[in-house]
């Protein structure tokens, strides 16, 4: 593992409100909103993103914890920007504190958590499923 992933390495990812990141489209039957489980992608992007350029090689993150409040409901054609900020490197375990804004105010806020594996030996474990 790479020693530059330390604490207070930081992350941002952003998108814009359309149909197809909506609410209505998760199927939850609310108007056309931001959904809940897009933001929390875009907390994981912002939060994988942030670390990927500092994995040696053959390494990746998988998501494995996801502690989320959405606050505030965003709508459509408004910016949506994630940041993350790295707050604890555990041996292979990543903590992170995400937040998401729209252009009016603070939508949502939690933390996450990532693992560092290695690439081929996990997608090796699930395709022993798919064939499984």
């Amino acid at each position: 593992m790479s020693d530059k992933i330390q604490a207070g390495l930081r992350g941002e990812a952003s998108t814009v409100v359309s149909p197809a990141n909506t609410a209505n489209t998760m199927a939850s039957g609310i108007p056309e909103v931001y959904a809940s489980p897009m933001m929390i992608a875009l907390m994981e992007g912002a939060a994988a993103d942030s670390v990927a350029p500092l994995l040696d090689e053959g390494l990746t993150t998988v998501g494995i914890l996801v502690n989320v409040k959405h606050l505030a409901a965003t709508p459509l054609g408004h910016t949506v920007r994630a940041e993350s900020e790295l707050l604890e490197v555990d041996g292979k375990r990543l903590v992170f504190k995400v937040e998401a804004y729209d252009e009016m105010e603070k939508i949502g806020e939690g933390t996450h958590e990532r693992f560092i594996v290695e690439t081929n030996r996990f997608m090796g474990r699930v395709l022993k499923k798919v064939k499984a």
